[in-house]
């Protein structure tokens, strides 16, 4: 039995049900009874450690040492300690203090004594009334970080192309030191497959050139603990080219000596380290297994890698150094075996066998966890660990080995398994599981602590919950008790017990109510049972009408200067105070008198452009809030012409008094206003030692005032300017007044823009905005650049550096956070203290891939990818997102693998779930997932594959309908170019078309999904069809596609239909039409020129001038020409849809006579005058007769004679 301790929540609720889940587990897996001196001033605890100091403690030999202990416990622990496995009598040292009511020591060596007398094995007791607990043995060793010893190293000369290895052997120090190879100028050396360093700190050439000579090949060991860094004496390299040693030989020796064209003989890989064919490597479980292959060869040798009985573990491997080191991060027993690297060039192949044997430290399976139980119950305290090699299990009982402990009957010990029963308020006491093998242990304190008390309810009495209407409502009964008491809930006095079917009871005590209504105000009563005894309490509910907005803000647009009103009408639950608020563009309302807000409305007055936004109205009460927006837009006014004024004349006259070191007066005299009072006048500076040439904005001053204080920096060579401004602008600068140079001093700022960011994963780039020669204040500018772990203990580093804008720290671990400051000192002094900022170290590639990839298929066209975060240690880097890799890998429809581009989506930020839209039904897809940081990607999760569903097809590529007949038409068409799926069949509709273009019957037709050509029988002759055709997969039906046609013409109807066009042409009333058109046109001819013979200009004479050439420029209808001959009822649009056939074998019923039919419709149009503007055309089908061309301007009465 295990007692529970539920604590009350806040009394106003949300909507959310996350606060309920968490508040849930939070309670569920308290198992502690917490110390609250109001609550639970009668309970006891047995000790328990809260803080300790790590086992392997490091310390700095010169700061105090400082070893954690802390616990609690009711009544509170005493402390005591051992050393070296003995009593440590702290009172007889006055060096040593320990804190009050804590167990943490302090030695006071910064004062006196040394760190090395306090080595040794500490352990902390922590111990009340109800037993002891016991830290770990915490190991105190100062660290060390010991000079290179002096040796003389002579140069290293040796010809090109031959091998060369540069020892580091660092002083052995605590902890080991970082090494790294640096110049005399503090810049790391370059490396590259060819040059690099081992592990073991030495740099490995695989051949040497003549580039790789240098006098300061220096050695670096960087000691973390103390900040400090050793140098190794630095090492001079020469290479020796072909022609150089042959100019040796040939001054020394025969000419039969001389070297060739190659520089040293090309050679297969031998390695430079680990020697021999083989090696074994041992590592322990949780740790980075690093493996080493480096050779020497020409040309330089490739690194390969391979496990002899098994495959890389993907997600855990990773190479270094140019892949000469292979690393595997969380190393496991799986990963031991027979790993290969082999050595590669154009000359041959090595290979080198290195045996893995991962070992591992004891790790928890069950660790112990404390057990609260009452008198008489039964329980068990478990404690397995696993190890290579297995770990050996040992129980203390408060500090003391069980074997010699006190015997208790409720006490049984099975192996790593202790069993209780019937228990007694004498079992409680702390245990301690030890599980050890050679290569460390575990220790864990767990205890037993016997309670009998009655129930207790810790809600608040009384307490008031007041929610919204439909929204959930969780009422709070936090209790204890031992045994663990049951709770019931009850309505109203009289009330039965809530069942579980219309409330959910959760184990914690709390009472939810899913959706509640205004029926279920009211009071429960919350009753906890064991036992012991009962407790009860009351809680008071009350449901509110939720807020809404019943009158929105509306969409308005503006124009600059004018008034805009948004109304805003909120509707609340009378016994809620609604406070409204309103934001523009989701930010609050500017600092603006224009802006006024009251009850209902905002005002905006004199709107200019930068008040265009988004307007939002926010109402909210202590329960709820709602929102709604508009959209403001101003638009500009009608514009109006300005004043004819101008701008002022420039001052003159310019005079400097009153010269002090931080100050000067300026005066002038100001030009002529040009009838435009002047408002201000702009004051500028030059400063001609650093930006001459280069003017600058000082101050402004009001337009009556003709004097002004200027404020100076020191180090500056001043000259002033002044412009005078008026409402149509400012003048032309006054000249300059003569120059005044300030004295030196500190500089008053420092750089701006500081920021901390790698370049590499082990380093951090600083960067800065640097002052600039006026900032600086006087000469000799140079920044303090001080940067330490934000994380860490360290003392800030630092270094001066010129006037520069970026220093680079080596060797720093992979994105770590750094604090940093920059500060500017000149010759004069330093600035102020400068603000501290935090960076970061160099990004990584991310280490592990994403887990639980899956994949839901929302539809045929759109899927959803759902995946786990992978943890924040292994991004090594600021998260930018995760990054879906897609591929349509194999067509379902055809069964036909092949692989096309691979599509990507990135989704910012930590979203665990993506949308894959415009996926193609009916197909095979392949995705993984790979999270990206500011470095680049990580390693792909496995790939997951998908299938899309089937879709409907799209329309069929093609309808042609040929070989019309009297009575049939045949169709034929090709497959749609998406089937998108398995086609079942096809569907053909059809319906004719009569001479009025309404649509007949409609006749519906299923054609197998196999066939391309289809002949329709016993049409009508003579008529015009239309037919809509699509395709069906078993998803539905696709687009359709749309065609006419017509059957052939029966020949006498067709006669028929030329006797009637040739009667209605040879109609009298049809000929005396067209000769009444021809005297019109000619008497308005006559007007024309009688009125062009007294000088006038037409519009039908600049039109012949303006088209010369008919040819050239061929008379449109929409220039004012006539219509072409046609009938007009053989071209009337089909209803919408429908399609001409091809032939174009449309026959005319019947014929309508009129002007609009002859060219003389609308475009047929008398000017204002009376001049007639038209032209007439020929037919656009007809091409113009050869023997009829002319180069002169048609003429309307030839165009007529043409015509008739």
């Amino acid at each position: 039995m295990q007692l529970k301790i539920m604590m009350p929540k806040k009394k106003h609720l949300s909507a959310s049900r996350a606060p309920l889940i968490l508040f849930l587990c939070q309670m569920i897996s308290a198992l502690e009874v917490p110390l609250d001196p109001k609550l639970l001033e009668d309970l006891v605890q047995p000790p328990t450690i809260t803080q300790q100091s790590p086992k392997d403690y490091i310390i700095d030999p010169r700061e105090n040492i400082v070893i954690q202990c802390e616990a609690k416990g009711k009544p509170p622990p005493s402390f005591s300690w051992t050393r070296n496995g003995t009593h440590f009598d702290i009172d007889k040292d006055p060096l040593v203090t320990m804190k009050s009511g804590s167990g943490t020591l302090t030695v006071n060596i910064m004062s006196e004594g040394k760190a090395e007398t306090y080595e040794g094995v500490y352990q902390c007791t922590a111990r009340n009334e109800r037993g002891a607990a016991i830290s770990n043995n915490i190991v105190i060793r100062p660290s060390r970080s010991p000079l290179w010893t002096k040796e003389k190293l002579e140069r290293i000369t040796l010809r090109n192309g031959q091998s060369l290895v540069l020892p580091c052997r660092p002083p052995v120090g605590l902890p080991p030191p970082i090494i790294f190879w640096m110049d005399n100028s503090f810049q790391r050396l370059p490396q590259s497959e060819r040059v690099s360093q081992g592990l073991n700190g030495d740099l490995y050439f695989s051949n040497v050139l003549p580039e790789d000579t240098r006098e300061d090949y220096i050695c670096y060991a960087r000691f973390n603990h103390t900040q400090t860094i050793q140098q190794k004496q630095p090492i001079s390299v020469k290479v020796i080219s072909v022609d150089e040693l042959n100019d040796t030989i040939a001054a020394n020796l025969s000419d039969t000596e001389f070297y060739g064209a190659k520089s040293h003989r090309e050679r297969p890989p031998t390695f430079l380290t680990p020697e021999g064919n083989a090696s074994r490597k041992e590592e322990l479980r949780g740790n980075v297994l690093s493996l080493e292959c480096i050779a020497e060869g020409l040309p330089t040798p490739i690194i390969y890698w391979i496990k002899e009985d098994g495959t890389l573990p993907i997600n855990r491997t990773f190479y270094r150094n140019f892949k000469k080191t292979l690393q595997i991060v969380q190393v496991t027993e799986a990963d031991s075996g027979n790993y290969q690297c082999i050595a590669k060039n154009a000359l041959g192949a090595i290979h080198h066998i290195i045996s893995v044997t991962v070992k591992a430290a004891p790790y928890w399976i069950i660790a112990p966890q404390n057990l609260v139980l009452s008198p008489g119950e039964d329980g068990t305290l478990i404690c397995r660990a696993n190890g290579n090699p297995k770990p050996r299990i040992s129980w203390l009982l408060n500090g003391v080995p069980i074997e010699i402990a006190p015997d208790d009957p409720s006490r049984k010990i099975d192996g790593d398994t202790i069993i209780f029963s019937n228990v007694q308020e004498r079992s409680s006491a702390v245990y301690q599981c030890n599980a050890s093998n050679e290569y460390g242990y575990l220790l864990a304190n767990a205890f037993v602590n016997v309670l009998a008390e009655p129930p207790r309810i810790l809600t608040s009495a009384d307490t008031l919950y007041q929610v919204i209407a439909n929204r959930p409502a969780l009422l709070d009964c936090a209790f204890f008790g031992s045994p663990l008491p049951t709770i019931e809930w009850f309505k109203g006095a009289k009330g039965s017990a809530l069942r579980e079917d219309i409330y959910v009871l959760h184990e914690n005590g709390t009472l939810e109510i899913p959706v509640a209504q205004k029926d279920s105000t009211g009071t429960y009563t919350c009753v906890a049972r064991n036992k012991l005894g009962m407790a009860k309490n009351d809680i008071h509910l009350e449901i509110k009408d939720p807020t809404r907005i019943i009158k929105q803000p509306e969409y308005a647009v503006v124009q600059r200067g004018s008034t805009v009103s948004f109304e805003c009408i909120v509707k609340h639950d009378h016994t809620l105070i609604p406070t409204v608020m309103w934001l523009k563009d989701h930010r609050e309302l500017p600092s603006d008198g224009r802006f006024t807000v009251d009850k209902d409305h905002l005002v905006v007055a004199d709107v200019n452009d930068d008040d265009g936004g988004t307007y939002t109205c926010v109402a909210n009460t202590t329960l709820d809030n709602v929102s709604a927006s508009a959209v403001l837009s101003v638009v500009a006014p009608t514009p109006t012409p300005a004043p004819i004024y101008d701008v002022p004349n420039p001052p003159f006259d310019l005079e400097l008094t009153d010269q002090l070191d931080r100050s000067v007066q300026l005066s002038w005299t100001p030009g002529d206003d040009n009838n435009s009072p002047i408002s201000k006048f702009i004051i500028e500076y030059e400063d001609a030692m650093h930006e001459p040439g280069l003017w600058h904005h000082q101050t402004e001053v009001p337009g009556a005032q003709t004097t002004a204080q200027l404020k100076l920096s020191p180090y500056v060579n001043y000259s002033f300017r002044v412009m005078a401004v008026n409402s149509l602008g400012r003048s032309l600068p006054s000249e300059a007044s003569e120059q005044y140079l300030t004295k030196a001093a500190e500089p008053d700022k420092n750089p701006t823009a500081v920021e901390g960011l790698g370049s590499e994963p082990d380093n951090l780039v600083i960067t800065w905005k640097p002052l600039n020669g006026f900032e600086s204040n006087g000469p000799g500018l140079q920044y303090k650049v001080s940067w330490r772990q934000k994380d860490g203990d360290d003392e800030w580093t630092s270094m001066v550096v010129a006037d520069v804008s970026k220093y680079i720290v080596s060797g720093t671990p992979t994105f770590v956070p750094y604090l940093i400051k920059v500060q500017a000192l000149n010759d004069a002094g330093f600035a102020p203290e400068p603000a501290v900022v935090l960076g970061h170290s160099g990004e990584d590639l991310p280490m592990v891939a994403p887990g639980n990839v899956h994949v839901n298929v929302v539809n045929s066209t759109l899927a959803e990818v759902h995946w786990d975060p992978v943890p924040l240690k292994s991004i090594r880097g600021h998260l930018q997102g995760y990054r879906i890799y897609y591929w349509k890998a194999q067509s379902s429809s055809t069964r036909n693998r092949r692989h096309i581009e691979k599509k990507i989506l990135t989704f910012q930020g930590s979203k665990t779930h993506g949308m894959l839209p415009g996926l193609e039904p009916f197909s095979h897809y392949t995705l993984n997932v790979r999270v990206v940081n500011g470095k680049g990607e990580g390693p792909a999760s496995p790939d997951r594959v998908f299938n899309t569903p089937e879709g409907v097809p799209s329309a069929p590529s093609s309808l042609k309908i040929v070989n019309p007949t009297l009575d049939s038409l045949t169709l034929e068409w090709e497959p749609p170019s998406h089937p998108n799926g398995v086609l079942t069949e096809y569907t053909l509709k059809y319906q004719p078309i009569n001479s009025t273009h309404e649509l007949g019957p409609l006749v519906d037709l299923k054609i197998p999904a196999n066939k391309t050509r289809w002949t329709l029988k016993n049409l009508n002759f003579s008529t015009r069809y239309k037919f809509y055709f699509y395709a069906q997969t078993a998803a539905g039906s696709g687009n359709q596609i749309t065609e006419e046609a017509i059957t052939t013409v029966d020949e006498g109807a067709g006669k028929a239909m030329a006797s009637r066009q040739v009667d209605i042409a040879t109609q009298g009333w049809f000929i005396g039409l067209m000769c009444a058109v021809a005297l019109l046109i000619l008497i308005l001819l006559i007007v024309c020129f009688i009125r062009r013979n007294k000088g006038g200009k037409y519009p039908v004479k600049e039109k012949e001038d303006a088209h010369a050439d008919p040819e050239i420029q061929p008379m449109k209808e929409d220039d004012g020409t006539f219509g072409e001959y046609s009938d007009a009822e053989d071209h009337k649009p089909l209803k919408k849809g429908s399609r001409t056939p091809s032939d174009r074998t449309v026959k005319k019923e019947d014929s309508d006579d009129s002007l609009v039919d002859y060219g003389e419709g609308v475009n047929g149009q008398f000017n204002e005058d009376g001049s007639f503007i038209g032209q007439y055309s020929g037919k656009k089908e007809k091409e113009p007769a050869e023997g009829n061309e002319s180069s002169e301007a048609p003429s309307p009465v030839n165009a007529m004679n043409s015509f008739v």
